[in-house]
């Protein structure tokens, strides 16, 4: 039963245990962009599994130009995963991907192509961020979500956002129309109408799959989550620009105010030229103490490693000594690519310069880097 109003979501947190979690694959709308038109193309390249990488800490693919992420946590299993399930999750990477891909083609920036993709994720309810958020303990939305150009360094982030729609595209008006970095709650809300951007109520970001998975935390259930939550990309553009993307609605249960990783630049997300667009999925506390994308910008810059060897050493060796478990897609200029990850698994997916598209959502395609 869909329940909405306020008054009433409490007697129900104080009462509800026994209801189970459940997978509902909803038909999904793509946002149009800017002109009017789907940001996917039916001309677009059809989506592909992929073989599992081989050996460790070695790029996971080369001459990529854009790559997103759903999520790191327990990993997709083919023997419990129907056709459609499958088709869902590849369906939405995939959109994602091409609608990234559509702005680098007419020769755009990839901050543009980032947030674009982002917002595909954002609007579809299988991933958390936007449509689909999960629930904090008192039965609401609190969205978080930040990105970063690799050219200047400029950044732009929201935490706490409770009314916007699309997160990310509230995160890159903050980067291109203030001069501040990070704004959260309230005043990050007001700050999103004000840019025009139409609030939407608590309401929108429902779903049933969502309030089984508060109700079962709530009865001390265990909650086995497809993804820890966040969703990103990570794109180079034409004049070889990086620039990476994070957005997600947090942890179920989470305590009202509780801001992570994914608005927190150099931890959730980080971008620059001469190093690497990362964006990281996982248990932001953890990749917070971290501080995990800019460790691997400055394992490179100062430690000579590669995209590869950096990314693996962060979340592979040194993160999970902290007692947290995720993972990161990271792009370099040069198109090297890798998706390290110490969890279960990681839904993810790249787009090569030469058309080919890939999505990773089993974990025998993408088995976790330990």
């Amino acid at each position: 039963m869909r329940i909405r109003p306020r008054s009433w979501l409490f007697p129900a947190l104080a009462t509800a245990t026994t209801l189970t979690v459940a997978l509902v694959v909803v038909p999904r709308q793509l946002a149009p962009d800017d002109d009017g038109t789907p940001a996917a193309s039916a001309a677009a390249p059809a989506a592909q599994a992929a073989p599992a990488p081989a050996g460790k800490a070695k790029p996971d693919a080369r001459d990529v130009v854009l790559a997103v992420h759903g999520g790191a946590g327990t990993a997709l299993s083919r023997d419990e995963t129907s056709p459609e399930q499958e088709k869902a999750y590849r369906d939405g990477l995939a959109r994602a991907l091409r609608a990234g891909k559509k702005v680098l083609d007419k020769d755009g920036t990839s901050t543009r192509a980032v947030e674009k993709a982002v917002n595909v994720l954002e609007d579809d309810p299988l991933f958390n961020a936007g449509k689909g958020a999960v629930f904090t303990a008192d039965a609401g939305h609190e969205l978080d979500a930040s990105i970063m150009r690799g050219s200047d360094l400029a950044a732009g982030a929201v935490a706490g956002v409770k009314h916007v729609r699309n997160p990310i595209t509230a995160a890159r008006l903050v980067m291109d129309k203030t001069k501040h970095v990070l704004l959260a709650g309230q005043g990050a809300d007001d700050f999103a109408v004000q840019q025009g951007l139409k609030p939407v109520t608590q309401d929108y970001y429902w779903t049933q799959r969502r309030w089984d998975e508060l109700m079962k935390a709530k009865g001390h259930q265990p909650v086995k989550d497809t993804t820890k939550g966040t969703v990103g990309a990570v794109a180079v553009d034409g004049k070889k620009d990086l620039s990476a993307a994070t957005s997600t609605g947090g942890l179920t249960n989470k305590m009202a105010g509780r801001v992570g990783d994914s608005p927190v630049i150099g931890a959730g997300t980080y971008a620059k030229n001469s190093t690497v667009a990362a964006s990281a999925t996982g248990q932001g506390e953890v990749f917070i103490r971290g501080a995990a994308t800019a460790t691997i910008s400055n394992l490179m810059e100062f430690g000579g490693k590669d995209l590869a060897k950096a990314s693996y050493e962060v979340l592979v060796e040194r993160l999970p000594t902290l007692g947290g478990d995720g993972g990161v897609i990271a792009l370099d200029g040069k198109g090297t690519f890798d998706a390290p990850h110490s969890s279960e698994g990681m839904l993810h997916g790249y787009l090569t310069r030469d058309g080919k598209l890939v999505t990773k959502i089993f974990k025998d395609e993408s088995p976790p880097n330990s």
